[in-house]
């Protein structure tokens, strides 16, 4: 009866490692499983690295031309100011040569009326 005992100990001890084994195979095979999930976000992370790295030059660049463009459009600013006050200068002209335009149609009527020289001949 011992022997049949001893037996089932070997028979459990056997199983047992079996389960053992099996556990932590399965176990490792998990956790292969998770390393390998990391590598590839490793991998992942690396490469939207470089590619982040490259939007980072370009946003570079172009905060170097919107500088550029800032510094034009001042300029821009200060012609459109010389313009608009160009554009006041004309109009007040405009309104002087209308004055004197009314001016010398006064005058040559006066004229006209004084000497009695018909319209046609002072032309």
């Amino acid at each position: 009866m011992a022997s049949g005992k001893d037996t089932e100990k070997d028979q459990l001890a056997a199983s047992l490692n079996d389960l053992f084994t099996n556990v932590s195979d399965m176990i490792k095979g998990e956790l292969q499983g998770t390393n390998n999930v990391l590598e590839l976000l490793e991998k992942m992370n690396v490469r939207v690295g470089e590619e982040y790295k490259g939007f980072g030059d370009v946003a570079s660049g172009l905060r170097v031309f919107v500088e550029q463009l800032k510094s034009k459009s001042s300029t821009f600013d200060d012609c459109i100011q010389q313009l608009d006050t160009i554009e006041e200068q004309v109009m007040e002209f405009e309104a002087v040569i209308a004055m004197l335009d009314r001016y010398v149609s006064l005058l040559e009527s006066k004229m006209q009326h004084v000497y009695q020289i018909p319209p046609a001949a002072l032309k």
